[in-house]
Parts: C-alpha cells; sequence; structure tokens
C-alpha cells in the first residue's frame, strides 16, 4: 500500500457545522475503509491548512477517487501528495546515475 497525505481546507459549508468536524473525520475513516484505503491519522491543524490525514491506498487511482468522494461533500477542499517512506526513498536513490 502506498501512503498519501491528505490536506484539506474548511469551505465555508465545512465552517457553518465546524463542531461537527471530528465526526465527520470519523465518517471519511469509514469511507476510506468502504473503499479499501486505511486513514492512519488525522490531525487539525494553524497556517495554510485546517485537516492534514494520512492514508494508505492501492494505488493512485483509488486514492484520487477517494479524494474526490470528500472534496465532492463540500466540507473542505483538498490537496494530495503521494508520500515515501526512507526505504521506498533509498529504492528510488539506487536508480540515480
Amino acid at each position: 500500500m502506498a501512503t498519501y497525505i491528505l490536506l484539506g481546507r474548511y469551505t465555508a459549508q465545512g465552517l457553518k457545522d465546524i463542531k461537527k468536524t471530528t465526526q465527520r473525520a470519523q465518517t471519511v475513516k469509514q469511507m476510506a475503509a468502504k473503499a479499501g484505503l486505511n486513514m492512519k491519522e488525522t490531525y487539525w491543524t494553524l497556517g495554510q491548512y485546517d485537516v492534514v490525514a494520512v492514508f494508505e491506498a492501492p494505488d493512485d487511482e483509488a486514492m484520487t477517487a477517494f479524494a474526490l468522494s470528500v472534496a465532492r461533500s463540500g466540507n473542505v477542499t483538498t490537496q494530495t501528495m503521494r508520500a515515501f517512506a526512507s526505504t521506498e526513498m533509498d529504492t528510488m536513490l539506487s536508480k540515480v546515475s
């Protein structure tokens, strides 16, 4: 499974019912499980992004479809990044000439 970082920003809709943000995170975790993904962690953050979540997904297509489903709810806008563990990075570095 590949690791992904999902960055979220609240929309006006998401802020209207902000007190349910932790409940929405649990709903997202359940959605992820149904889609074959694992939501490992969720953090509420200060700065440019309001929420950061760490996922494991089988591939880019599965993560992209899931991120679109989350964004479709209208509570957050998202940006997704593929993350690499040190062992994965070592493998890639071994191919650098």
